[in-house]
C-alpha cells in the first residue's frame, strides 16, 4: 500500500489517498470531499478505470488539468522551488509528482514514492 498525497484535482487536498496492490488487486482508494459518519468517504478505483497516467510536466498538467488552479499547482510543484526542493532532499528517498485521470472524469496531480508510481506504471502495462 502506497500513500498518495493529492496536490491538486477532484479529491479531498494532502494525504490519507492511497494505492493498493496486493495479488492481483490494484486500486486507487480516493478520499473525496464529502464527509460521511466516519470522516471522508473513499471512492474506490480499479486499474482498469484509470484513462491516464503519467509522471507530471508543465505540459501534461495543463493538458490534463485544463484550468488556472492545475496550471498554477503544476508551477508551484515542478518549478525552481520544487526543484531546490529536490537538490536538497538528495538520497533520502525520490518522491514521484504524477497526473491522473479516470474514466469517470475525475483527475489529480499527486505525489508518491518511486516506489509506488513504478507499482501503478507496472499494473497498467
Amino acid at each position: 500500500m502506497g500513500k498518495i498525497k493529492i496536490e491538486a484535482g477532484d479529491f479531498k487536498k494532502g494525504s490519507g489517498s492511497k494505492f493498493v496492490s496486493l495479488g492481483g488487486l490494484n486500486e486507487f482508494h480516493m478520499m473525496t470531499n464529502e464527509a460521511g459518519w466516519t470522516g471522508y468517504k473513499v471512492k474506490k478505483y480499479r486499474i482498469d478505470d484509470v484513462e491516464e497516467v503519467d509522471e507530471a510536466s508543465e505540459e501534461n498538467v495543463k493538458r490534463l488539468g485544463g484550468t488556472v488552479g492545475w496550471g498554477v499547482a503544476g508551477a508551484v510543484i515542478l518549478g525552481p522551488v520544487g526543484l531546490l526542493a529536490g537538490l536538497i532532499a538528495g538520497g533520502r528517498g525520490k518522491n514521484v509528482t504524477f497526473v491522473c485521470k479516470f474514466k469517470d472524469g475525475t483527475k489529480m496531480l499527486g505525489t508518491t514514492s518511486s516506489k509506488t508510481f513504478t507499482k501503478i506504471m507496472a499494473a497498467r502495462f
